[in-house]
């Protein structure tokens, strides 16, 4: 059985990761979709392809993303405009297994000028193996994120 679809996307800054992401996902039995930037890009914009990825995600239920800029916030903060978008930071494992398990994200946000490559797949394993805990708590604060995005975002 196929494993679930990842769509990744990176600027100029998370390129060469995500090539090696890309690659690694797809030999343990990820569909992976590249959502940009196809080739590498001096000077390329990270908004569009954080959007990219987080346009996806929200259409998909069962897919994830991973986005990469240089330091994971910028792309970050961009896929968290899309309604629907979880995407946290991820710079070690232990922080992307409690965006997994406490703030169910669906989108993961690595800093390509600040991680080694060992280290990206670790935490990406990290991440995607991980399930959202359903813990009464985290599904009450999520709830509630809910209805502030559709204060903010409307309906």
């Amino acid at each position: 059985m196929a494993k679930q679809t990842v769509y990744i996307g990176a600027d100029h800054a998370g390129w060469e990761l995500k090539e090696l992401l890309e690659e690694y996902l797809k030999e343990k039995g990820y569909e992976v979709v590249d959502m940009g930037n196809q080739n590498l890009v001096d000077g390329d914009d990270y908004p569009d392809f954080g959007y990219a990825v987080a346009k996806r995600v929200v259409t998909d239920e069962n897919a994830h993303g991973i986005v990469i800029c240089g330091n994971a916030q910028g792309i970050c903060i961009v896929a968290n405009k899309v309604k629907g978008i979880r995407a946290a930071t991820g710079f070690n494992k232990d922080v992307a297994k409690s965006a997994r398990e406490d703030d169910n994200s669906n989108v993961l946000c690595l800093p390509g000028r600040h991680i080694d490559k060992k280290a990206a797949k670790e935490i990406v394993d990290t991440w995607l193996e991980t399930e959202f805990s359903k813990a009464d708590r985290h599904v009450r604060r999520l709830q509630r994120v809910e209805e502030i995005e559709n204060e903010e975002f409307g309906l």
